[in-house]
């Protein structure tokens, strides 16, 4: 299939969230350019797929090196195109060196037959290259959310479009050059700025293409997942979370309280793992209250350049609109406003990092989404009635317990729906785990083993010798 000949589509500009100032500006790719990489990129991938996986993390080792030298200069990057603090644009960058390595550690050992015993002389299972797989990627963790779809994915024998979010185009060029400059084939990782996003089904249906993974709202995976579907085609989605953090009576509010903060206000709150609903047993509810206002109100918000700052601007000025629509029709529903509840006056997308108590299901806080730095409390009569609240939304990404009794936070996160459990600890994702959801959170896995063996062919094999009777 070849695409359609156009002329060039218009440029992409970059807009500071923390000024509202112009950046850098990129032309977008007309459809011939698009369809010279594919073919290109199926070129390479189809040399790459031959080459050993010992020689293939050779690279991957070379990128967690590179990432690691350059740290400081693609945090910069992160910050200046998505308002990240850049404390935490250096935590992520180093996070991405942290999964190269872990992939050129154990991709030969993920990657090797696994055998089978049958009736056959020998039979196994093996783990094959699919082909060039399309990323569609979000603007909010601008490297990781790439790089760990990319380690493993290339390390398995594929190749890599990345259609990323226009907001961070200068983060997703800076990729493919440091992807290219580690070592791998040039045409093997490319970069695709676009400006018409309904190409994006085109390339999804494109014979070139073999399976898409995407990260982001629930309306764009299911756009991506009904073009997928259309061509019969490997889909990961990894969309929504409302993730639930509960905290249990018997917990210690004051190791809870800086990882409660930490877990909801981490990237200004603008993260599908970022804990959306507070749920604490209504005995401990007024105590967290009164402990977690003053940690709340002593975040320091910020330019993002500014290595002081803990919440930085929103990525867009929409954002900003959002939450506060969310926050101002929660609190005209009964919500009671502890901190925060207004946009900060001035340049840039800022919101002020507001805390809402009694919160019920019925209000915004608790049934949307809330991409921004807004903690919703909501007072539970029992441990059983907080697993009712955390289980009570259409997504299933994480969910944490915080609780004296380990095995009783155990037995109680069996009855929540999610991708993730943790107890007593902040959810985050880790390469050694494979991460992804349930509900209108998505399917599919990335990360760990299950991660790379989702963009392989598991094939079957089984021998046996001819005997000439």
């Amino acid at each position: 299939m070849m695409l359609e000949s156009a002329t060039r589509a218009a440029t992409v500009t970059m807009t500071d969230p923390s000024t509202g100032a112009s950046l850098s500006s990129y032309p977008s790719l007309s459809r011939n350019e698009l369809d010279n990489f594919l073919t290109r990129a199926a070129a390479a991938q189809r040399i790459w797929r031959k080459t050993k996986v010992a020689d293939r993390i050779t690279p991957l080792r070379r990128l967690a090196e590179l990432l690691r030298e350059e740290a400081s200069q693609h945090a910069q990057l992160i910050s200046q195109e998505m308002g990240k603090p850049v404390t935490e644009a250096v935590a992520e960058v180093l996070k991405c060196a942290t999964a190269c390595d872990y992939y050129a550690d154990n991709a030969e050992e993920f990657l090797a037959p696994t055998p089978v015993e049958t009736n056959a002389e020998r039979s196994f299972i093996s783990y094959e290259p699919i082909g060039v797989v399309l990323a569609v990627m979000p603007w909010n963790f601008p490297y990781w959310q790439v790089i760990r779809f990319a380690a493993p994915t290339l390390a398995a024998g594929n190749g890599g479009l990345l259609k990323h979010a226009s907001n961070v185009t200068g983060c997703s060029l800076a990729l493919q050059d440091i992807i290219e400059r580690a070592g791998f084939p040039p045409g093997l990782f490319t970069s695709l700025v676009l400006n018409n996003h309904a190409l994006v089904n085109e390339i999804i249906a494109d014979s070139r293409v073999a399976a898409v993974t995407l990260t982001g709202s629930e309306a764009a995976g299911a756009t991506v997942a009904e073009a997928a579907g259309r061509a019969l085609k490997k889909t990961v989605l990894e969309l929504g979370g409302s993730d639930p953090f509960v905290v249990l009576a018997d917990a210690p509010l004051t190791a809870v309280i800086p990882n409660a903060v930490k877990a909801r206000f981490g990237n200004a709150g603008q993260s599908c793992l970022c804990a959306k609903r507070i749920i604490v047993e209504a005995s401990a509810a007024d105590e967290f209250e009164r402990l977690v206002v003053p940690a709340v109100e002593a975040l320091v918000v910020g330019a993002p350049l500014d290595p002081a700052t803990q919440i930085g601007p929103l990525a867009k000025p929409s954002f900003v609109d959002d939450i506060d629509r969310q926050v101002q029709d929660s609190i005209a529903l009964g919500a009671r406003l502890l901190a925060g509840g207004r946009k900060i006056p001035g340049p840039g997308n800022y919101y002020e990092p507001t805390v809402l108590a009694d919160v019920t299901p019925d209000m915004p806080v608790f049934t949307e989404e809330t991409f921004g730095p807004v903690m919703a409390i909501i007072r539970a009569e029992s441990p059983e009635r907080a697993i009712e609240y955390a289980d009570s939304t259409r997504y299933g990404l994480g969910a944490s317990i915080w609780t004296g009794d380990v095995a009783e936070g155990l037995r109680l996160g069996g009855d929540i729906e999610s991708g993730a459990l943790f107890v007593n600890g902040v959810v985050a994702s880790d390469p050694r785990l494979p991460f992804g959801g349930t509900k209108l959170s998505g399917y599919g896995r990335e990360l760990s083993v299950e991660g790379m063996r989702e963009f392989t062919n598991i094939r079957s094999v089984w021998t046996a010798s001819l005997s000439i009777d």
